[in-house]
């Protein structure tokens, strides 16, 4: 993930660690409840307070694990950040086909749905609010959707070098709307229905690279 600037208070989990491990997973727990909240209700919406009533503790006790709301997001976002981003260098590193490279990134990203699914609707809900914020506290955010678009185009563009992929499409439109398709689902896929996350990529797959229609290319017919 990009490496931010220091521009003020690091995060308290970059400041200092838990003392000990029921420290520890009652501030994960924290983080999980406040993530749910800015989930349900958006994070400019959601207050300190509430996230407090939620945990059932007072506001104050809130402030012994963060120093601020922003902090809290800060780690929800970067956490989902550092490892779809961790998995799709992974992913690279195989040296695999461009074909597969994709496919397994296309894995990950649906695979992201459930473990990550309040980080998803916070970047899709808050994304202009939180690049809005004085300072340059999120301006990770931008770099790392950069560093994903990056490695995306790079082997839509490889598959195509290889002939595995048609030339005629547009390499960074393609990955928008991979992109945007992927994430949308977060608004309707439901964990325990008929697919899982592994079953829907492997739909995803499916259509991806063999298409929807038989036989002649759409774009090549004529009324």
């Amino acid at each position: 993930m990009p490496t931010r600037k220091n521009t003020g208070p690091a995060p308290a989990a970059r400041r200092q660690r838990p003392a000990s491990g029921s420290a520890s997973e009652r501030r994960e727990h924290l983080v999980k409840l406040a993530a749910e909240l800015f989930a349900r209700k958006g994070f400019q919406a959601t207050t300190v307070r509430e996230i407090a009533d939620e945990a059932g503790i007072l506001s104050g006790s809130l402030y012994h694990h963060f120093d601020s709301k922003e902090t809290i997001v800060d780690e929800v976002l970067s956490t989902f950040l550092d490892d779809l981003i961790g998995r799709y260098r992974e992913a690279i590193a195989t040296g695999g086909s461009p074909r597969d490279v994709l496919s397994e990134m296309v894995r990950i990203a649906f695979g992201t749905l459930e473990p990550h699914r309040a980080a998803i609707t916070v970047m899709q809900n808050d994304w202009n609010y939180l690049r809005s914020l004085p300072g340059n506290r999120f301006d990770y955010l931008v770099k790392a959707e950069d560093e994903v678009e990056r490695m995306w185009v790079e082997q839509i563009k490889a598959g195509q070098a290889a002939g595995q992929f048609r030339a005629d499409v547009d390499p960074k439109l393609t990955y928008r709307m991979i992109r945007d398709t992927i994430w949308v689902a977060v608004r309707w896929f439901r964990p325990g229905g008929r697919l899982n996350t592994a079953g829907l990529a492997e739909h995803y797959i499916t259509v991806l690279f063999d298409g929807l229609a038989t036989g002649e290319r759409t774009s090549q017919q004529r009324a």
